[in-house]
């Protein structure tokens, strides 16, 4: 496990973790009363919530799916959050045992739970780095020790950016700029955000909850979603709704029961 960079720390159960919150919606045990209720308030004020987090997740897996279909081996996915199973690297690996992945958060849970990540094939690898997105210089550093950077590779910040202002410390736009400019062509950029642009007062209000929970959290646009895959190709269907991103029988079915308010996409640096 490669985690040298920050020291396990204590976990602070005063106040909610937006991964622990994930975590409750997609019903896992790895939350606290405190996530518990701000995730509880939230769907309260969005219904979607509980439905945008399982769609998301299954994009997760049709996306990792397409990449390994497309050739790419190694996979590096940041804010990986609490794992649920199937985990990118059960997905990854199961298209290709080969592959090679890279987990990267800085949640104290997920550092506890990294031994659950790093089960991976025996023909390839999982890894665990414990740094935050914010700092891409010790994340690509760790991660070229098990990734081999001067080939392709599958970027996934899913369901992250949304955290991430748009300038000062987080400067979200320059910060994805960074990583993907790291990597070779051939590599993937697969991303979801939170917008308003669909079920726009149920948005805000659960926006307004986390602030007030000492989240930062920012809702995008179509076309500031879009502008994070600027000098990329975006492959088929481009931006859509999570859901609509090459659904599968599973996400038909979830359709009916409403919309989603998250945008994915996926593209590919030329």
């Amino acid at each position: 496990m490669t985690d040298r960079e920050a020291a396990p720390t204590r976990v602070d159960t005063s106040r909610p973790h937006p991964a622990r919150v994930y975590d409750w919606w997609l019903g896992g045990k790895d939350n606290y009363p405190v996530d518990e209720e701000l995730a509880r308030r939230i769907l309260a004020a969005d219904g979607t919530a509980v439905r945008g987090a399982r769609a998301n997740r299954r994009f997760m897996h049709r996306a990792t799916r397409a990449a390994a279909d497309a050739g790419i081996r190694q996979f590096l996915d940041i804010g990986t959050g609490i794992p649920t199973e199937p985990n990118l690297h059960q997905v990854a690996q199961g298209s290709a045992p080969e592959s090679r992945i890279v987990y990267a958060d800085n949640d104290p849970i997920v550092l506890r739970h990294a031994q659950a990540l790093l089960h991976g094939t025996a023909e390839g690898s999982t890894e665990y780095v414990h740094a935050d997105v914010r700092d891409p210089g010790t994340i690509l550093r760790l991660a070229g020790e098990s990734l081999d950077l001067t080939q392709p590779v599958a970027l996934s910040l899913v369901a992250l950016t949304h955290y991430l202002g748009d300038a000062g410390e987080d400067d979200v736009y320059g910060l994805l700029k960074g990583y993907v400019d790291a990597l070779v062509p051939g590599s993937f950029l697969v991303l979801s955000q939170v917008t308003s642009d669909i079920s726009p007062e149920g948005v805000a209000k659960a926006a307004e909850l986390f602030r007030r929970s000492g989240t930062p959290f920012y809702p995008r646009s179509r076309a500031e979603f879009t502008r994070f895959f600027d000098g990329l190709e975006l492959v088929d269907p481009g931006v859509v709704a999570v859901s609509e991103w090459r659904p599968e029988e599973e996400d038909l079915a979830a359709q009916a029961e409403g919309p989603v308010p998250v945008y994915a996409g996926v593209a590919v640096k030329s």
